[in-house]
Order: structure tokens, then C-alpha cells, then sequence
């Protein structure tokens, strides 16, 4: 695999991977291998491991490097491997990072902190702390609406200018704001709404880090490489063919508890298990998702017969 640039650092499909655990909730760091595997041969150049949608809120530290290294081991040098180490706690940060590194991950993702609502001078010193204390290179992710708190224009500005601190991952619906930092930095830029894919690659941003993706790898290959050939009628109807599915897998559940459903049915995850505080969907609650599935189904191919499904999930 080439040496990473600054203009792509972490691949242009990433996949926000989710943690698979066994019968007994235990993580199972085989199975993950074995997904990271058919991820990166369905076309994924990255994939993030232990990140919201890795659960990584409940996962131990051992758990965190498990999963590190199980996914480094699996597909490293196939594509960036990019380790969730982001926490509401500066030196918790710090420590996972350095641990990380060690595991052989090719980059961090740090989320925004939570719950305690740092200032933007906070996050800044925050952010810059983590960056200063390990080598590898570091992508912001800005998710206010789990946050609590926005990464301010002026921040990320402010950020970037941090030789390691080469991405950022949007997540804040503000087209605006990003295509201010698209217009004024030389930050990666990659969609962490899944929805917004193409008009953010239409902007300039150089890919996406998807939870969806890990349930239509190919699909999405070919939205990203339509968008960044500049086709985008064949962009915008893989934008079309794909909003079912990111509406079953985003919009009725938590996106972990939906992915691993959706996973299992299709044969990747023998488990759909999650943990506390999330809990596996009701009956009722996986109507909605069959019935964007049976849409998505028209002009995807999903490896379960829906039918049979239906009949096996709905009283």
C-alpha cells in the first residue's frame, strides 16, 4: 500500500466497523478479523475500529488493543487502519493512543469530548494534547448532536494548522461551516453522515466514513469513485440506489444495534449482540428497517431473502 497523503491520509471508504462479540458478550476478535477481511475485499481503503459504532463507550482498554490489533493483523497494510482511541478524558486519550501506536494503527480517530462540555479553548488544548503526545495522524471527528458540544470553524482552523492533524470527519449537517474549512485548510475532509456523501464529495471532501458501508461495500466503492471522477449522474444514482438502506440502518435504531442485525442476516455475524445500555431491536421495532430493506432490495443486492425474513421476524 502506497505511503498515505496529506490530500487522502485515511483512504477514501472507510468503514466504521462494528465490534463483534460472542454468545457470551465477550469480544471476538476472530470474527472481527474475518469482517475486516470481506470489508477491504469488497473495495474498503479504511476502515475505523472501535469507534461509536465499534461500542467502544463500553469496551475496556484490553478490549480497545484487542480489536487493534485483531484488525492490523487481519488486513494491515491492505488499508488504514484507524483506532477510535477519542474520550471525554485528555490522559485516558493520551494512554489508548500510545497504545494504539503500539498495536500498529496507521491513525487516530478523537471524537469531540462528551458530556462535560468542554470551551473551544478546551478542545483545542485537548485535541493538540493528544496530537502532540503520539506519532500517528489524527482525524477530528465533530458530532454535536452525541457530543454535546460543536468543534467551532475557528477551532478546526486553529487545529489544523497541527502537523498531525491532517482530517476531519463531519458529522454536524452544516454545509456551510464545512465548506469554510474545505475552502481555508488542507484538511481531508470525509462525510460521517452517510447521506451527505455526495454533496460533500461534490464540495470537495475525499471520501466517507461510513456505518452503512459495512452492509453494501461495493455500492458505495462506486459512489465514492463516480464522485471523485467527476461522474456524477453515475454518483448521484448509486446516491439513490443506497438511501434506503442508510434509512434502515441510520434513521429507526441505534446504528450499531441496526448494522449488526442487518450484518447477521446477511451471514457476517453469527451474533447480533450488543451491550448494555443498547439492547437488541423488538419484533416492532425491525418493521421499519424490513420495510426500507425490501425498497433497497430493488436495486441492491442484500444476500437475504427478505421474504423468508419477514416471516421469520414479524409476528
Amino acid at each position: 500500500m502506497d505511503t498515505p497523503s496529506r490530500d487522502q491520509p485515511f483512504g477514501s471508504l472507510s468503514v466504521a466497523m462494528v465490534t463483534p462479540f460472542a454468545s457470551d458478550g465477550t469480544v471476538d476478535p476472530e470474527r472481527a478479523a474475518a469482517l475486516a477481511v470481506h470489508l477491504v475485499d469488497s473495495g474498503c481503503d479504511g476502515l475505523v475500529v472501535t469507534g461509536t459504532t465499534g461500542e467502544t463507550s463500553t469496551l475496556t482498554d484490553e478490549e480497545n488493543v484487542t480489536m487493534f490489533r485483531a484488525v492490523v493483523e487481519a488486513v494491515g497494510g491492505r488499508a488504514r487502519i484507524v483506532a477510535g482511541t477519542g474520550s471525554n478524558d485528555t490522559a485516558h486519550s493520551i494512554s489508548l493512543s500510545k497504545r494504539a501506536q503500539q498495536a500498529g494503527a496507521d491513525g487516530l480517530l478523537l471524537v469531540t469530548p462528551y458530556y462535560n462540555k468542554p470551551s473551544q479553548a478546551g478542545l483545542q488544548a485537548h485535541f493538540t494534547a493528544i496530537a502532540d503526545a503520539t506519532e500517528l495522524p489524527i482525524m477530528l471527528y465533530d458530532i454535536p448532536g452525541r457530543s454535546g458540544v460543536p468543534i467551532a470553524t475557528e477551532t478546526i482552523l486553529r487545529l489544523a494548522e497541527h502537523p498531525r492533524i491532517l482530517a476531519l470527519k463531519d458529522a454536524k449537517a452544516d454545509y456551510t461551516a464545512t465548506t469554510r474549512v474545505l475552502s481555508a485548510t488542507d484538511l481531508a475532509v470525509y462525510s460521517g453522515d452517510d447521506g451527505l456523501t455526495l454533496p460533500l464529495m461534490a464540495a470537495g471532501a475525499v471520501g466517507v466514513v461510513s456505518v452503512t458501508a459495512q452492509i453494501a461495500p461495493r455500492r458505495f466503492r462506486e459512489l465514492v469513485d463516480a464522485a471523485f471522477a467527476g461522474d456524477f449522474s453515475t454518483a448521484r444514482q448509486a446516491h439513490f440506489d443506497l438511501d434506503p438502506l442508510i434509512r434502515a440502518v441510520m434513521t429507526h435504531l441505534q446504528g450499531a444495534v441496526a448494522a449488526k442485525q442487518i450484518l447477521h442476516w446477511q451471514g457476517l455475524l453469527p451474533e447480533p449482540g450488543v451491550r448494555l445500555p443498547l439492547v437488541t431491536p423488538t419484533a416492532q421495532e425491525l418493521e421499519p428497517v424490513l420495510a426500507d430493506l425490501a425498497e433497497a432490495a430493488r436495486s441492491l443486492d442484500l444476500d437475504f431473502d427478505l421474504k423468508d425474513l419477514k416471516q421469520e421476524v414479524l409476528p
